[in-house]
């Protein structure tokens, strides 16, 4: 299996429903982690991986967007195809859709939402050395009920079970899979869902019922998928852990602590900011506290206030907060902000299914 025949696959459709009000305005996948569209991670995983191909599916809604942020790939040292799915009609109907570009190659398929701490380099070995027909992501995980699970049969993959109310293992299924062009047969001989969706674990289990073999692959780094606001936070943290230190902004009687990264153009006066955490370019800092597993996005203003565990996006600002913002995902352009003026009131212009918890 010659290495450049083996193309990408990034399902960057979706309405991101759980991640509202931050996906009213945006695309899921381009919403940052460490100052990082999610979305970026993975095409540069696949990079890493020696692919140079990649097709992205796109909604019609987000895909503009979508198309802005990655441009034709060249940033990332890759070819970007783009391909609008309708409807989200389920992962085998996106292969599907991808079959013009996909051809008679392998590819991986990567779900644009998620994130793997080691990348799929071992992964894309694995696959092609072993030649397996499919190979898929798994890990362990406490409530297999929620997930696709995997029953095996010594090195192969015997059976895949969508959210079992009993589950056989605890190997759940990790969005990003490999597959020969066999997949393609697959998916078409497979029929819609009770979700009316045409199921990529259903095309897998033809796969496997036509006696083509399906490997497993177990993750030993984390995995996240970042579809929830907690889950976002929480790979913001992961990501962070793994930072290496860098000032580069302007420190005016502040100060950093432990692992941090202070972006060109950002100023800080006297604040402090406790690593891990990532300040973005022309942010800027004034009697600020910035405590760990935060990223402060680029251009945003904090001023007499502190924050702690949380992501502020672009451009929003943060000024004069008796209390501390934790565990928070503040959006784009957003003020936050206490009035000097009388009656002392709280005043919000609030967007559709936004969540607020006063003192």
């Amino acid at each position: 299996m010659a290495a450049a025949a083996l193309k990408g696959l990034i399902l960057s459709g979706g309405k991101g429903t759980r991640l509202r009000p931050l996906t009213h305005t945006s695309a899921k996948q381009l919403v940052p982690v460490a100052n990082k569209p999610v979305l970026f991670y993975g095409i540069e995983s696949l990079a890493a991986a020696g692919i140079e191909e990649i097709g992205i599916i796109i909604a019609p809604e987000t895909g503009g967007e979508i198309r802005e942020a990655a441009g034709d790939g060249s940033q990332f040292g890759v070819a970007i195809t783009y391909i609008e799915q309708d409807a989200p009609l389920g992962l085998a109907h996106a292969v599907l859709t991808a079959e013009p570009f996909l051809g008679e190659s392998p590819f991986v398929m990567y779900l644009g939402d998620n994130l793997l701490r080691d990348g799929i380099i071992d992964l894309v070995e694995a696959f092609r050395s072993q030649q397996p027909d499919a190979l898929i992501l798994l890990t362990q995980v406490p409530d297999p009920e929620h997930y696709g699970v995997a029953e095996l049969n010594g090195e192969q993959v015997k059976r895949l079970v969508e959210k079992p109310k009993e589950p056989v293992s605890d190997l759940a299924l990790v969005g990003v899979y490999m597959f020969t062009p066999a997949i393609h047969a697959a998916a078409k001989a497979i029929e819609p869902s009770w979700r009316n969706e045409l199921e990529i674990t259903d095309a897998i289990q033809h796969l496997i019922d036509t006696g083509l073999r399906v490997d497993p692959h177990i993750v030993r780094g984390w995995w996240k998928d970042t579809g929830q606001v907690q889950d976002m936070l929480d790979a913001n943290r992961l990501i962070l852990d793994d930072l290496q230190e860098q000032v580069e902004g302007e420190l005016v009687n502040s100060r950093t602590e432990g692992r941090v990264v202070i972006e060109p153009g950002a100023r800080l006066e006297n604040s402090t900011v406790r690593g891990p955490a990532i300040i973005g370019a022309g942010a800027r800092l004034v009697d600020a506290y910035i405590g760990p597993y935060s990223a402060v996005g680029e251009n945003v203003t904090i001023e007499r206030a502190e924050l702690e565990y949380s992501i502020v996006l672009n451009g929003s600002s943060v000024r004069d907060l008796d209390g501390r913002i934790e565990a928070s995902l503040i959006g784009k352009n957003v003020a936050i902000g206490r009035s000097p003026e009388l009656p002392k009131a709280y005043r919000f212009v609030v967007g559709d299914n936004a969540e607020i918890a006063i003192l």
